[in-house]
């Protein structure tokens, strides 16, 4: 069965979401754990959590993908901004315990300027202290198309930052198919030849989740632009090989494709009468 879901909205809360991701066929969901753009997180209802934890055993959900603000950057060259990563991560991760044994993916982050060493030893540096031996919640490193000074868009970087971090066995990574092909990998034409890669440099034990969106550029354009399912130039049939690739399809896919949840439940649909 293919594990796929979207990104949802989480104003009203846990329920709802889970409510509403099977409502347009999807057995998993992403969420942002507070504003993108930063700010206070809401207060979290832990009957309201306790409720989503037993309608997703219920339903037999994949994980469900619990991502960090945009504006969380770790390696900052302003102390204030690595302080806020750090101070946010910590809380995100303390109320993950409400949804014990979940994703957390954060972007790794923009070194502005100070060198990728530098970037990738304060990313570690962040990591080490907030995780926790005794956290349920698995965080996850997203790969990055490499816009200006991004961290992540090459392999031999996550595996940098992975190397570096004590409590392994609490990473992971989050493959984004827009943002490796934008980096410049060919998932369109060699998807065994990358994955093959990653498993080189980094271990496929490492990679939990997939987020599946096409892209409006060309491979290497380092742009990050989405496109929905077969729009964009990654194309249908290379989708329909990632979903069924023997090494992803066990993994839940989420969707970040400009759409609302009417267009969502198309490409859930679509997906799904392609999976083997």
């Amino acid at each position: 069965m293919l594990n796929i879901g979207c990104h949802l909205s989480s104003s009203k809360g846990f329920l709802d979401m889970g409510k509403t991701a099977l409502k347009i066929g999807a057995n998993t969901f992403q969420f942002f754990t507070r504003n993108p753009r930063g700010g206070a997180a809401k207060a979290i209802d832990p009957a309201d959590a306790k409720a989503l934890m037993e309608l997703m055993e219920a339903n037999d959900f994949a994980k469900i993908l619990a991502h960090a603000p945009y504006t969380l950057n770790p390696c900052s060259a302003k102390p204030e901004l690595r302080e806020f990563a750090l101070m946010t991560m910590k809380d995100d991760l303390s109320r993950m315990e409400y949804t014990p044994h979940q994703l957390y993916n954060f972007h790794p982050g923009s070194h502005t300027g100070q060198g990728l060493e530098i970037g990738i030893s304060q990313i570690v540096e962040l990591l080490n202290e907030v995780l926790r031996p005794e956290q349920t919640t698995t965080v996850l490193l997203e790969t990055m198309a490499g816009k200006g000074s991004e961290v992540g868009s090459k392999f031999e970087e996550l595996k940098a930052i992975i190397d570096g971090v004590k409590l392994k066995d609490k990473m992971g990574v989050c493959l984004d198919t827009c943002h490796v092909f934008d980096g410049g990998y060919d998932i369109v034409n060699d998807l065994d030849g990358v994955l093959v890669e990653f498993d080189k440099v980094v271990g496929l034990k490492y990679l939990k989740a997939i987020h599946i969106n096409d892209s409006l550029n060309d491979m290497g354009s380092h742009k990050d632009r989405h496109a929905c399912i077969g729009a964009g130039k990654i194309g249908l049939e290379a989708m329909k090989r990632i979903i069924n690739h023997k090494d992803l399809k066990a993994l839940p896919f989420y969707l970040e494709t400009p759409n609302e949840l009417d267009g969502y439940q198309k490409e859930i649909e679509l997906l799904r009468s392609f999976a083997k």
